[in-house]
């Protein structure tokens, strides 16, 4: 037994819990096809003769505001992810990684700035000398800065 090695072990939370699409509403979250999506629209079918109703979702995928769509059985289950949404300060940008620090004084560099034009307002708000904080929103194992936000000290 003293063999095992339990450093990297996680908590154990799921990155997803299952919820019945008909309990799903309009700017949820629900995953489609594979991919965290923020629900724009959904609409649901009257039951056929064989007794289910549909529902038609229809979603952005919060990270790269692609468009995924998928029709599922009111009374079945589907994959709803966990997210979570962290404020950062940015201390650095370089390399195309930006140097972040949270509340509690902790750093971390190993998030990438974005190719869209956030990634562009970030770098030209840090060459400024601003002081600003960046949204990373994350979901299934993966983070992206969102947006950008203004200190007030």
């Amino acid at each position: 037994m003293a063999d095992d090695d339990f450093s990297t072990a996680d908590a154990g939370a799921s990155t997803t819990y299952p919820m019945q699409c008909s309990a799903l509403r309009k700017n949820g979250y629900v995953m489609l096809k594979g991919r965290p999506c923020k629900i724009v629209d959904m609409s649901t079918s009257k039951t056929g003769k064989h007794g289910h109703a549909k529902v038609h979702l229809t979603g952005l995928d919060i990270f790269t505001q692609k468009k995924y769509e998928d029709i599922c059985p009111s009374t079945h289950n589907m994959d709803v992810p966990n997210i979570t949404r962290k404020d950062y300060q940015v201390l650095d940008v370089a390399d195309g990684f930006l140097a972040l620090m949270d509340d509690n004084g902790e750093t971390r560099e190993d998030l990438k700035l974005p190719d869209s034009d956030l990634g562009k307002e970030i770098e030209k708000r840090f060459t400024n000398g601003d002081q600003f904080m960046v949204s990373v929103l994350k979901a299934i194992d993966e983070e992206h800065v969102v947006g950008t936000k203004t200190m007030t000290s």
